[in-house]
């Protein structure tokens, strides 16, 4: 009888675990976007030669990696939909942006 009690407690603590990592990695996120945000600022404003396009697509590829994960909560699904929507907006200012340059790199 132990045993069983012993699987459940170490079950919820393991989804207590991987909540608290998708958590850090939505934060991780976050703090990504506002980076890339900043370094096409400084690209824009001539400080910078080229674009920030390998940060970029690092930003990506970590957010389809999210998108994959099954074991979001409700609260963390609405936290990620927010930043995929910011991030989309970006980068649809950024082609723009880039187009109006002459620049077709994106």
């Amino acid at each position: 009888m132990a045993n069983i009690g012993n699987k459940v407690y170490r079950q919820t603590q393991t989804k207590q675990e991987d909540a608290a990592q998708v958590d850090q990695q939505l934060v991780r996120l976050e703090e990504e976007i506002r980076k890339l945000k900043i370094d096409f600022d400084i690209f824009f404003n001539g400080s910078s030669k080229r674009p920030p396009l390998e940060a970029r697509a690092r930003l990506e590829s970590s957010m389809k990696r999210i998108a994959d994960d099954r074991n979001l909560t409700y609260a963390q699904r609405y936290q990620f939909n927010a930043l995929v929507s910011r991030f989309s907006s970006y980068r649809e200012l950024w082609r723009r942006t880039l187009k109006a340059r002459g620049e077709d790199l994106v």
